[in-house]
């Protein structure tokens, strides 16, 4: 099958039929950071209030559910700050935790963020513990676990460590059960540069590792978006006993799980089929007795993930805090949605031929799922744009 694409024709590899995960990966604790699907009838326009389609959203969450993987929900993927208002935002938290219960505890199976964006002017320390009490509340009386997003007004308003930690302490006080924080770098957004109280990324590590030693009953983990793969595994090994480093490093993912990082990554939305066969190698390996399969399921856990990296590097490439664009981009080829819109009309903000490169590369990797119907769909998308 060929399709003619910008910069030439190509030809598409032999489809990919994926094994059927029958349980979640044992060896580490994976989530995927979900997108929401806009409703493509509705005001979408950037400014306007986000709608939502639920039945296609909730759908894709069981999507990721029946592949073996956690769901993140609310956070960045599903354009927190970028789009998702807190009207939204509320009634996806308390959507999917709800969704989540056929296939278990939604504890375990959601986890959602908590922030402070439905408080935009919020300008001291009082106010924006506030805002975050009133997120944390909502999503523990969903019945979802909670992630402690970094918070664009915490960042602006703070003079150092000392108000991170007044901050995140009364949060802790808050929490029914150990959360997961949060560290976005600033190539996700450029509001949240100096978190933890400094510009400088060893200082911010130290003020980080202060908070979570003081507080380790109450940390589930710790998801770093930072990039640098280098600084995750210090920080992994620097960690109490028992507190998790979750790799949000969508570069890098398959050195560091492997290494030992457990994962909360936005690119496993998109890869879902393609993540869990390979924790399901990493699970063979890990619990193999003979060191010769352990060697064949290692290079097979390499095998599947390294052709998915391009493509995450792709979608993921700067400005880095587009990537909601690609994410959406596949869901659409692979039929999870109908339209592909998306709230704050973000779904211009990636060039036709970034996009055509992101359909290239989901195919060399094996996750075009019905390769008819994403051509059909990537020729029509040509088409609408003069092509």
């Amino acid at each position: 099958m060929m399709i003619d694409l910008p910069g030439g024709a190509y030809t598409l590899r032999a489809p990919v039929t994926w094994p059927v995960v029958e349980r979640p990966a044992a060896s580490r604790v994976v989530y995927a950071a979900a997108h929401v699907v806009a409703d493509p009838l509705a005001d979408n326009t950037p400014g306007s209030p986000a709608a939502l389609d639920w039945d296609a959203t909730l759908r894709f969450r069981r999507h990721l559910w029946s592949h073996g993987l956690r769901v993140a929900d609310a956070m960045d993927t599903a354009q927190r700050n970028m789009g998702l208002d807190w009207a939204a935002t509320r009634e996806l938290i308390r959507q999917s935790a709800a969704e989540a219960r056929p296939f278990g505890d939604p504890a375990t199976l959601v986890a959602c963020g908590a922030g402070t964006d439905h408080a935009p002017g919020a300008a001291d320390l009082h106010t924006i513990t506030a805002a975050y009490a009133e997120q944390l509340e909502t999503v523990q009386s969903a019945g979802a676990g909670v992630i402690i997003m970094a918070s664009r007004q915490l960042a602006r308003v703070a003079s150092g460590p000392q108000d991170y930690h007044q901050v995140y302490g009364k949060l802790f006080g808050l929490a029914q059960r150990p959360v997961i924080l949060h560290w976005l770098g600033e190539m996700f957004d450029p509001q949240l540069a100096g978190y933890w109280g400094s510009p400088d990324v060893t200082a911010a590590t130290e003020s980080f590792l202060e908070l979570i030693h003081a507080h380790a009953a109450m940390v589930d983990g710790v998801k770093v978006s930072l990039l640098d793969e280098e600084h995750e595994v210090r920080l992994r090994a620097a960690l109490p006993e028992g507190v998790r480093l979750y790799t949000g490093d969508d570069f890098n993912y398959p050195s560091l799980i492997r290494s030992g990082s457990h994962a909360l990554l936005g690119i496993f939305d998109a890869i879902a089929p393609a993540a869990a066969a390979a924790l399901q190698a990493l699970d063979a390996a890990e619990q193999a007795e003979d060191p010769a399969e352990a060697t064949r399921n290692f290079a097979l856990y390499d095998e599947i993930f390294a052709p998915t990296v391009p493509l995450s590097r792709k979608i993921f490439e700067t400005p880095t805090f587009h990537y909601k664009t690609g994410i959406v981009f596949l869901a659409w080829l692979n039929g999870h949605q109908d339209a592909f819109a998306m709230v704050n009309g973000a779904q211009s903000a990636r060039s036709l031929r970034h996009l055509a490169e992101v359909f290239r590369l989901a195919d060399q990797a094996g996750l075009l799922t019905d390769q008819e119907l994403a051509v059909r769909r990537m020729t029509a998308l040509l088409a609408v744009n003069g092509r």
